[in-house]
C-alpha cells in the first residue's frame, strides 16, 4: 500500500504474497477469539485452494502453509490437510536430484540454469506438513535434500547469506552465487538473513539436526550483533545499503526474524534471542510503527521495503509484515504458557 497515494495493491492468488491476509484473519482470531475473522477466514480460503495446481512457484508453501497451514492451528480439518499434501506433491515437481534443491524462479532462464533463494527456505514446512498429514517420507526426504544444499552453499563465513545461487543442473555444483533484491551480490539483504533464521529453526523443529540449528544461531548472532542495526532492532532494509543511515527500513525484516526468535529462544534458552523479539514486538507496537486508525487499509504496520532494486514498496505497509508480526506475538504468549505450564 502507497500511503502518499491511498492506493492498495491487490494480487491474484498466484502471487507469493496471496496467502498472509488469509493467514492475518486466522492469527488475528487466534488472538480475539472474535469469530468474524475465523469467517471471513473460511471465506478467503477458499480463493487459495486451486494454488494446490500451481507448479510455475516454488512459494506454494507461502501461498498455501500460511494460508491452510494457519487454519490447522484452529481447526483439524481433513480437507485443509489434503490441501496441504497435493501441493507439496506440486512444489515437489520442481525438485532436481542432481542439483538437491527446489528450483526457485523460472524467469530469466538463459542466464539462471538453476536459481534457488534463501526464501526458498520457507517453503519447506509445506514438504514437512505433508509427511506429517500423509505418513510419506517423500516430501520430509525432499525438504533435508534442499535444506542441505542451502546450508553447504548459500552461507559466508561471517554467518550471513546470499540471496541467489545458481546451480549447473549437470554437474550439480553452485556456479554463482548473486543478489537479486539485495544492494549488490555480497551484501546482507535483511529479510533474506530473517528467511534463514526462520527457516533453519523450522527445519530442526522437524528433524531435530543440530547443524540447522547451528546455522540458525550463527545467522541470528550476525543479524543481532551487526554494526549497522539501529537501536530499536528494526534492520535497514540491506546491512551494506552505503546509504546507511539514511536508507529505508524493513519491519518486514524485523517481524519474520522476532517470530523466528521466540522459536530459536525454545530450543536453545539463549535469553538474547528472547530479548531481541520483545524489542521488535515493543518497538512494532509503538505509534512510529503501528499505521494510525484513521488508515484505511487492511494493513497493520507502516515501514517495510518490498523490493528496493526496483523501487517497489519503499518503506510501506507489506501483508507479510503484519502475518509474521502476528505470528511472533502468538509465539510469545505460547512461550509463556509453556514455560508457566513447567514450573
Amino acid at each position: 500500500m502507497s500511503l502518499k497515494t491511498a492506493v492498495i495493491k491487490k494480487v491474484p492468488s498466484k502471487d507469493w504474497t496471496s496467502g498472509f491476509f488469509v493467514g492475518n484473519l486466522w492469527q488475528i482470531y487466534q488472538l480475539t477469539g472474535d469469530v468474524r475473522f475465523k469467517e471471513r477466514a473460511v471465506f478467503w480460503n477458499a480463493f487459495m485452494e486451486k494454488e494446490k495446481f500451481n507448479n510455475h512457484s516454488h512459494d506454494v508453501g507461502f501461498k498455501v502453509f500460511g494460508s491452510f497451514g494457519k487454519g490447522l492451528e484452529v481447526a483439524d480439518k481433513a480437507k485443509y490437510k489434503a490441501i496441504v499434501v497435493k501441493s507439496a506433491e506440486t512444489l515437489t515437481t520442481r525438485f532436481n536430484k542432481k542439483v538437491g534443491s527446489i528450483r526457485s524462479w523460472d524467469f530469466n532462464k538463459d542466464i539462471w540454469e538453476f536459481p534457488v533463494i534463501i526464501d526458498n527456505m520457507m517453503n519447506l514446512e509445506l514438504l514437512f506438513g505433508a509427511t506429517k498429514f500423509s505418513g510419506n517420507e517423500k516430501f520430509k526426504n525432499i525438504a533435508i535434500q534442499h535444506a542441505n544444499t542451502t546450508l553447504k552453499n548459500h552461507f559466508r563465513n561471517n554467518g550471513s547469506s546470499y540471496h541467489v545461487v545458481v546451480y549447473d543442473t549437470i554437474s550439480g555444483a553452485a556456479k554463482n552465487k548473486i543478489t537479486y533484491q539485495g544492494f549488490k551480490d555480497d551484501s546482507s539483504w535483511a529479510r533474506g538473513q530473517s528467511w534463514a533464521v526462520y527457516g533453519f529453526t523450522m527445519c530442526y523443529r522437524y528433524t531435530k539436526d543440530l547443524a540447522y540449528l547451528k546455522q540458525a544461531e550463527a545467522t541470528a548472532k550476525y543479524f543481532m550483533n551487526n554494526e549497522n542495526l539501529p537501536e530499536d532492532g528494526i534492520p535497514y532494509w540491506d546491512f551494506n545499503d552505503t546509504s546507511i543511515p539514511n536508507a529505508p527500513r524493513d519491519a518486514s525484516a524485523a517481524a519474520v526474524m522476532a517470530s523466528a526468535l521466540v522459536e530459536l529462544y525454545k530450543y536453545t534458552k539463549n535469553e538474547a534471542y528472547l530479548n531481541y523479539s520483545n524489542k521488535v514486538i515493543q518497538t512494532l507496537s509503538s505509534d512510529k510503527y503501528l499505521l494510525n486508525k484513521s488508515v484505511n487499509s487492511p494493513f497493520i504496520l507502516n515501514h517495510s521495503t518490498g523490493d528496493w532494486p526496483k523501487k517497489d514498496e519503499i518503506d510501506e505497509p507489506i501483508i507479510y509484515a503484519d502475518y509474521y508480526f502476528l505470528e511472533a506475538i502468538i509465539r510469545k504468549k505460547a512461550l509463556k504458557f509453556y514455560e508457566n505450564q513447567s514450573l
